[in-house]
């Protein structure tokens, strides 16, 4: 997520642990991408006291086999908890995060949400909505169930279910607690997953999702992987994005490619890594971010990093930060890994063949529609679904966040609101101006 301190990226440190880089080579110039248009949008949330503190983060869709026009878009509102909307973008259910575990806790706060799909429950098989719950550092799910069309989501967490980093409810209160989140079921074995990101850190979890005899869901930690920090430059000193203090370059943006098992993660500062899902072997740095190699200096009073000059190790396509990571999946195999960069307000497209180096295959920007149908700024989550969804979407459907929706909304003194909410975008469109 972008917040204003990381308005201008980058430090550089030294005497700290070096971590070699793999990345991709130098790019061509970029021209500039198509634009597409939304076709719908979800009423904006405002994160103050009279919005409920909801702000638009995260989506994933939801397929409804057996009547595809009633699929459904499930979103996250931070501490708003979760909204679910029809196709048309119409709220259908409104999910509270909890409540503080006592009083001057940190409250309920729903970062990033994933889809699991044929989950075994003990009532049977059930698509599972899985989140990230950033207030009290674990995971919650939810049983989709269609045969409620006006609450399809039913709570089945497991009460019993541990903390995911934190060791006790003050490191819960500091935030350093789960925060992106991408779902797996290993082909190999049948079991189902979650990788989860610490917050203000570079760790990612492998969390295995168990069900449990009474209907609900639990999980269990499997490993941790620790991404770089600290990185070594052509020139031969050493950089680490700049932050707060105490504060570490995070992820957030994930998604695992179920044909080969594959994690990609977008670490906001640094750029998109690819690593085993399992997070086994050998993280490889798929791009950078144009930013990444800029030395810069925290400002307490500003609480943003005032930038120096940029030496020229950056990426050429992906601007900071790097979040929404998203799978476009064909039929034959072959697809596209998408990210946003909320830096230019643009989204990348990389191909899904692994091999030393995914390759760019170009981009996109989602511009206004109309003067109130406006554009996408600042994305922070992306899902995209390349199936028909009944006449809305018959070559499917993306959902993004618009981290800054129009027209300004103001309150009841004439103050600007934080409006936030979600687009959505009829897929073929975008694979027509993409040419994918």
């Amino acid at each position: 997520m972008r917040n204003p301190r990381s308005t201008l990226l980058t430090a550089a440190t030294a005497g700290t642990a070096v971590i070699a880089l793999l990345a991709s080579p130098a790019q061509a110039g970029p021209t500039a991408p198509p634009t597409v248009r939304p076709v719908a949008e979800t009423a904006a949330l405002h994160d103050d006291e009279a919005g409920g503190h909801a702000n638009a983060d995260d989506p994933a869709i939801w397929r409804n086999a057996d009547d595809p026009d009633r699929s459904l878009v499930v979103a996250t509102a931070k501490e708003g908890g979760l909204r679910v909307y029809d196709l048309d973008a119409r709220l259908v259910q409104s999910v509270p995060a909890p409540p503080p575990a006592a009083a001057g806790d940190a409250p309920g706060r729903f970062n990033n949400v994933d889809i699991i799909p044929g989950l075994r429950l003990a009532s049977g098989p059930a698509d599972v909505a899985v989140v990230s719950d950033r207030g009290h550092d674990r995971l919650r799910f939810y049983r989709i169930d269609p045969s409620r069309p006006g609450a399809p989501l039913t709570d089945v967490t497991d009460a019993a279910s541990p903390a995911v980093f934190s060791a006790d409810q003050g490191e819960v209160n500091e935030q350093k607690t789960a925060y992106g989140l991408a779902t797996w079921k290993d082909r190999a074995t049948g079991r189902s997953y979650a990788l989860v990101s610490q917050r203000n850190r570079t760790r990612v979890a492998l969390l295995e999702l168990r069900p449990t005899g009474t209907g609900t869901v639990g999980y269990r930690t499997v490993r941790t992987l620790d991404l770089p920090a600290t990185f070594r430059l052509p020139d031969r000193t050493t950089w680490t994005p700049c932050a707060e203090p105490g504060e570490l370059p995070q992820v957030e943006g994930m998604v695992v490619d179920p044909a080969d098992g594959t994690l990609y993660a977008g670490q906001e500062d640094v750029g998109i890594w690819r690593v085993r899902a399992d997070l086994t072997g050998t993280p490889v740095l798929v791009d950078k971010v144009k930013e990444y190699g800029v030395a810069g200096v925290y400002d307490e009073e500003s609480e943003e990093c005032v930038a120096g000059a940029d030496p020229g190790y950056g990426g050429k396509r992906l601007a900071a930060d790097v979040e929404g990571l998203t799978l476009f999946q064909e039929r034959d195999g072959d697809g596209y890994l998408m990210a946003s960069g909320q830096g230019d307000d643009s989204f990348v497209l990389y191909d899904r063949e692994v091999d030393e180096h995914n390759e760019y295959e170009g981009g996109f920007r989602i511009g206004a529609a109309t003067p109130v149908l406006d554009g996408v700024q600042e994305c922070d989550g992306a899902a995209v679904l390349n199936a028909p969804l009944g006449d809305r979407y018959p070559r499917g459907l993306l959902v993004v966040q618009d981290g800054h929706d129009t027209p300004e909304a103001v309150d009841g003194e004439g103050a600007p609101r934080e409006s936030t909410g979600f687009k959505f975008v009829d897929l073929g469109d975008v694979v027509d101006a993409a040419g994918m």
